[in-house]
């Protein structure tokens, strides 16, 4: 019986002690109420106040450098090649020559072809002789008009024999030049793929070595058709205007800016239909060579100039959860107001915004974490400077 009251009394004070703390709580919360009903100060910000300006519209465009000027250079006779001259990866002249072919047949050649000039002028001066006693002789009727006629023609034919000779002299001599295979130009010269001792031919389809000309040095890039096409209609709508005389930029494959600026030169006339882009040249000073064939960089390409543009901070721009660009712009009664935008591209470490703001609007850069739409602020104005 004991144990039954010992345990009643307990339930009896468990009962007691909540309905204790059932008054108690109801009458904390309405002591905190007057607090919640405060206005609670305005939080600081810090913003940017947009204007606009002047923007070149850049983009970023893939490439590979290709060299200025290339020559194969390919034997134009068939012979042994008795010596190279050229260290592999140096510089040449143009006219510098690179190979000795053996040339003992061409310089036969040309010693028969000058015998053979030397017999056509003995001959010539034969003929002259001839001709020249037959004009005396016909004066005084001591020699036939058809024995006159003949010497004449057998002189003119002597000098035809002449003419011919001294070509096949030029002719010899050519061929005898061309066993030293010189450079064509003037660049890098590659690797060999002949070596002392080996035969080549004129008609031969590989080259012996290629020659580069690497100052200056082409950079072909590839852009969008698409972006072509929007750039073009926003030309033709005198939304933007077309940029003269600014620079190409070329960024290296670690990241680093080349020295040299470039100028764009070519830009194709159709759209390759594999990649749907139009390819374009843009030619660069090479003058310490850095730049090397077949290198990928990168071509900061400005193709026009946006009169009136607006920028924003990167650290102003935000998405939500269906990936819209957002920007929290501050109102003229301070409270905070969120924005659905349309951001194009990046130019430098701002935003270029094609709709959505306005010049004068206060965007929120600092303090994006500690307030949402409606909220009062205490905005403070500070100055990004320019890309």
């Amino acid at each position: 019986m004991k144990m039954i009251k010992k345990a009643a009394k307990t339930r009896g004070l468990r009962a007691l002690v909540a309905v204790l703390l059932a008054m108690i709580l109801p009458a904390c919360g309405d002591s905190q109420s007057p607090m919640d009903r405060r206005a609670r100060p305005p939080t600081p910000v810090s913003v940017v106040e947009l204007k606009t300006e002047q923007v070149a519209l850049r983009r970023e465009l893939p490439g590979r450098t290709r060299a200025y000027v290339i020559a194969e250079v390919r034997p134009q006779v068939t012979g042994i090649v008795r010596e190279r001259l050229f260290t592999e990866g140096s510089q040449v002249e143009a006219g510098e020559q690179l190979y000795q072919l053996d040339d003992a047949t061409y310089r036969a050649d040309v010693e028969s072809a000058r015998a053979t000039v030397a017999r056509a002028e003995t001959a010539l001066e034969l003929a002259r002789l001839d001709a020249q006693r037959a004009d005396e002789l016909r004066g005084t009727k001591a020699i036939s008009e058809q024995e006159h006629d003949r010497l004449l023609a057998t002189h003119r034919l002597a000098q035809a024999d002449l003419e011919v000779a001294r070509a096949r002299l030029r002719s010899a001599a050519v061929r005898l030049d061309y066993a030293r295979v010189r450079s064509p130009i003037a660049g890098r010269v590659g690797k060999s793929t002949v070596t002392q001792g080996a035969l080549v031919t004129a008609d031969q389809a590989a080259a012996l070595t290629v020659v580069q000309q690497l100052d200056p040095i082409y950079v072909d890039v590839t852009q969008s058709a698409s972006e072509l096409l929007s750039l073009r209609r926003a030309l033709s709508a005198s939304a933007i205007q077309e940029a003269e005389g600014i620079p190409v930029r070329i960024l290296l494959d670690d990241g680093s800016e080349y020295a040299e600026e470039g100028e764009l030169t070519f830009s194709d006339v159709a759209v390759d239909p594999m990649t749907g882009s139009v390819a374009m040249r843009i030619i660069v000073p090479n003058p310490d060579r850095l730049l090397l064939p077949g290198m990928y960089v990168r071509a900061v390409v400005s193709n026009a100039v946006l009169q009136e543009g607006l920028l924003v901070p990167q650290q102003g721009i935000t998405r939500n959860a269906n990936g819209q660009a957002m920007a929290m712009v501050v109102g003229a009664d301070d409270t905070v107001e969120a924005r659905t935008v349309d951001v194009s591209n990046t130019i430098g470490d701002r935003w270029l915004v094609r709709a959505g703001l306005a010049a004068g609007d206060r965007v929120i850069v600092e303090g994006l974490q500690k307030i949402r739409p409606g909220a009062r602020v205490q905005a403070t104005v500070v100055d990004t400077g320019t890309p």
